[in-house]
């Protein structure tokens, strides 16, 4: 038979808690009710709600796999070695978690627009990256990378290097380590940050309509158009808010899924 767990959460907390829970959930209830189900299928059906949808995702996805291409060799770097400069380091590669997206896309523009530090170099060999769906990437990339190293980081430090120290006092050479120990290890670490990853690239929007702009079918993302939306087509806003909302739950979903059973598995 199975013991119950004796709960050491105290009762106030919940009052806190459920008030927390109505300030996320109230204004998304707020929303559901505006919709106009009627209209709903036209609303999200159009042309360029379809254009909108289907380039976030392939861009989310694109962004999501840099992520993953950069981030886990930044995450292991920073968990593993100790170098002068390191803390400094980890600052400025989690610094677009805190600076405004608005600001992440201008740094970009600077730096790769036409008059851009790299992006004039660029230009002369007739390479545009500015205002083109690579920009929209490198846009979502670029804020949503943090999430990534910083997901993976703590995974890796949480799971600590005896397996490892092991493996290589075996002789196993230290690219082996990392395929063979390392990555299996904190694999619940990398599709967290992966989804996580995912998640903000799908909702970005200040560093991707700074960078990339609003060019449909091209560079206008699904939170671009419901901002594009909001002025002309109220009820088509909200109507494409939800279809956004609900990608996000589907993608989040599964992670929160696994976070509840790891959580209530006895030790």
């Amino acid at each position: 038979m199975r013991a119950h767990r004796t709960t050491t959460v105290p009762g106030w907390l919940v009052v806190p808690a459920a008030v927390g829970a109505t300030f996320v959930l109230l204004p998304l209830v707020a929303m559901v009710a505006r919709v106009d189900w009627g209209q709903f299928g036209a609303l999200v059906t159009s042309p360029s709600a379809r254009d909108a949808l289907w380039l976030s995702l392939r861009t989310s996805t694109a962004s999501t796999l840099i992520c993953i291409l950069l981030g886990v060799p930044m995450a292991t770097v920073l968990a593993r070695t100790r170098f002068r400069g390191q803390a400094v380091l980890r600052s400025l590669v989690l610094l677009p978690l805190v600076i405004p997206p608005v600001v992440s896309g201008i740094a970009l523009l600077y730096t790769f627009g036409r008059r851009g530090v790299l992006g004039s170099r660029l230009d002369a060999l007739g390479i545009d990256v500015a205002f083109t769906t690579t920009a929209v990437v490198m846009a979502q990339a670029f804020v949503a990378l943090p999430f990534l190293v910083i997901s993976l980081e703590g995974a890796l430090r949480t799971a600590g290097q005896r397996y490892e120290v092991v493996a290589a006092t075996l002789g196993a050479p230290p690219t082996m380590v990392f395929r063979r120990i390392t990555l299996p290890l904190v694999l619940p670490g990398l599709v967290s940050g992966a989804v996580l990853a995912f998640a903000r690239s799908l909702g970005e929007f200040g560093a991707t309509i700074t960078f990339a702009g609003s060019l449909q079918g091209t560079t206008t993302t699904l939170p671009i158009q419901i901002y594009l939306e909001r002025v002309t087509d109220p009820q088509a806003a909200v109507a494409l808010s939800l279809v956004l909302v609900v990608v996000a739950v589907v993608v989040i979903a599964p992670m929160s899924r696994r976070a509840i059973r790891v959580g209530v598995e006895p030790s």
